[in-house]
């Protein structure tokens, strides 16, 4: 079938909107009709290459959408279905077989290749060549997608279906660093450095665990603000102090119980880690390009600090989903007002106020709910 999809089609270039063929599903697939689909830096960092799927390439990977048919075998799901899109997983290795899908062995695959797993083969061709698809088991940038039956989350019909994408990425793996990771305690502390959507995810997490002490770190002064409305008691600006730990730790009394380091910034990671008391722990969710390293000072992490790296929120999608919707339903997880539409056309633009602060979560309509 013809669809429309947002194409990249050379490093750092634009995201293009063109007419390509997108294959029927075959076994284990899914046919989607894409409704929303949130803009995530993970997308920006493929576009630029940091991470290697190959070029030319659909990207996308917080879609929501409607089933439109399955392919033999799938039972998860029917035509009809509203379904969030998120990561894909071999569903075999031992870390899936543990409920660990995050940590799937063969995640990059599944995910970065731009190819099905299984014979290596794209569903997504112009004028006969393979366009890179299936990214992040979705490539959600587009009017129709083939996705797992791994990787579809069925969702009610009670909330806006628009707005439900980005809990696919970046919304739950903010919040699931905090809820599924850290697992903070009532009444403690917790520093998050990076207050865009996940950072703020993260920051709503906390308040719903019952952190009294929640502090935000980042260079907007919008985001700042948002982040306390949203439940941080506390937000620095690293220009507005002489150094960052020292500020928290003279807020704090002394080191964090927590923090959440998503900025892909190591020096960053470093403040992340050096703001924290003893025996505290650190969630690295940033995710910088390939072979990055940072320096952190051996005797500090001696002294029982933790750095704990996280995928996706450590989440079990099926399950984490609809328990942040159920959240949000009930009031206690507003990620809604991190949320701002644009046409899918629009895509640039969305991406150019992302990049500039306007807009904390670019979600494209890219068709009628």
């Amino acid at each position: 079938m013809e669809i429309d999809a947002a194409v990249v089609r050379e490093e750092s270039g634009p995201f293009e909107i063109e007419t390509l063929e997108l294959d029927d599903p075959q076994p284990g697939e899914v046919l989607v009709r894409v409704v929303g689909a949130g803009l995530c830096h993970t997308d920006l960092a493929v576009r630029d290459q940091y991470y290697p799927t190959p070029l030319p390439a659909v990207l996308g990977h917080e879609g929501s959408g409607v089933v439109e048919a399955v392919g033999e075998g799938v039972t998860k799901v029917a035509a009809g279905d509203r379904v969030v899109l998120t990561f894909d997983h071999d569903g075999t290795c031992r870390n899936c077989r543990e409920g660990d899908v995050a940590y799937c062995d063969d995640f990059f695959a599944h995910n970065f290749a731009g190819r099905r797993v299984t014979d290596g083969s794209s569903p997504i061709r112009d004028d006969g060549e393979d366009v890179s698809g299936m990214f992040f088991g979705q490539s959600s940038f587009a009017t129709h997608s083939i996705a797992t039956e791994r990787n579809v989350v069925p969702v009610g019909d009670d909330v806006p279906l628009e707005l439900l994408g980005p809990l696919g990425c970046g919304i739950q793996t903010g919040a699931g660093a905090v809820i599924n990771t850290l697992d903070p305690q009532a009444a403690s502390s917790i520093v998050v450095f990076g207050t865009g959507s996940v950072g703020l995810s993260a920051v709503m997490a906390a308040d719903l665990k019952g952190c009294t002490d929640v502090v935000a770190v980042d260079l907007m002064e919008s985001r700042l603000e948002k982040a306390l409305e949203l439940g941080a008691t506390h937000a620095i600006d690293p220009t507005s102090v002489d150094d960052t730990v020292d500020a928290i730790h003279e807020h704090l009394g002394g080191g964090a119980d927590y923090s959440v380091e998503t900025t892909a910034n190591t020096d960053v990671l470093r403040q992340a880690v050096d703001c924290l008391r003893q025996n505290a722990d650190c969630a690295v969710v940033g995710a910088p390009p390939l072979g990055t390293e940072v320096e952190l000072d051996v005797n500090n992490v001696l002294f029982g600090r933790n750095v704990k790296g996280v995928i996706e929120g450590n989440s079990m999608p099926d399950l984490f989903i609809p328990d942040l919707i159920e959240l949000y339903r009930a009031g206690k997880f507003p990620f809604d007002e991190l949320v701002t539409y644009y046409d899918f056309e629009d895509i640039e633009r969305a991406i150019a106020e992302q990049e500039a602060g306007e807009a904390i979560k670019p979600v494209l309509r890219v068709s009628e709910p």
